[in-house]
């Protein structure tokens, strides 16, 4: 059964830098080789998520590209998709935009700000996977 996991932000490290979840979520799925499908709100999310995955761990390296910088990206571990771009569903889905994923996965995962006011939508969105059938699950980070 395809699953829903949400990741509420709490501990101090994410809350100033949320995208430091999204790296490590990365990072485990790279190193369970689950090839992993990034959706950026937009082009300047997908530039910062680009840039921290290179240096939010100097011991690690996270093989990833934005989809369409070039043909490698079939091969790439970590796709990271702009709205503009139609990216092929993957295994593992990091959802950062504002509306649920409805692709055919194996697990989304959604990163869920500290901030009240961007909870409410989550709330809608967590009813819309279950209606789905996932089996939908809660962590806080």
């Amino acid at each position: 059964m395809p699953r829903a996991d949400f990741y509420l932000i709490a501990k101090p490290r994410f809350l100033e830098q949320p995208l430091r979840l999204v790296c490590e979520l990365a990072r485990k799925a790279c190193d369970a080789n689950l090839p992993t499908l990034v959706l950026a709100r937009d082009a300047a999310q997908a530039e910062e998520l680009d840039d921290l995955l290179w240096a939010f761990d100097e011991d690690a390296y996270i093989p990833h590209q934005i989809a369409g910088s070039d043909e490698d990206d079939d091969v790439t571990p970590v796709l990271i998709a702009t709205p503009d771009f139609d990216a092929p569903s993957r295994p593992l889905v990091i959802n950062l935009r504002d509306d649920a994923y409805l692709g055919a996965c194996d697990r989304v995962l959604e990163v869920v700000p500290a901030d009240p006011a961007a909870r409410e939508p989550l709330r809608e969105r967590w009813k819309q996977y279950k209606a789905l059938g996932l089996d939908v699950n809660k962590y806080d980070m």
